[in-house]
């Protein structure tokens, strides 16, 4: 286990800290671990909420599908005619 040697202060009214207490006693843990545990926990959720796009799933599937459909692309066909014809050395 990692040793802890990082501190993190908060102000908070009397009634949070009573709410805070009487939780961590009936989780059967400290203030401090009870309170570590709860902004992880909210760290992580929102971490992960943010880390991630959700979209409709018809919406995927049309994308998808649209990735696979070939489309036409006449400047990028004239591009690769162009290039064929030239010569790559120039005979000295």
């Amino acid at each position: 286990m990692a040793t802890k040697a990082e501190r993190l202060e908060a102000r908070l009214t009397s009634t949070e800290r009573k709410q805070i207490e009487q939780a961590a006693a009936l989780a059967g843990e400290s203030v401090s671990s009870f309170v570590v545990f709860a902004a992880l926990g909210r760290a992580d959720s929102l971490v992960r909420e943010q880390a991630s796009t959700v979209i409709p799933a018809d919406y995927f599937d049309r994308l998808v599908a649209s990735l696979d459909e070939p489309e036409d692309a006449p400047g990028l066909s004239r591009a690769v005619k162009e290039v064929g014809r030239r010569r790559r050395i120039k005979p000295t």
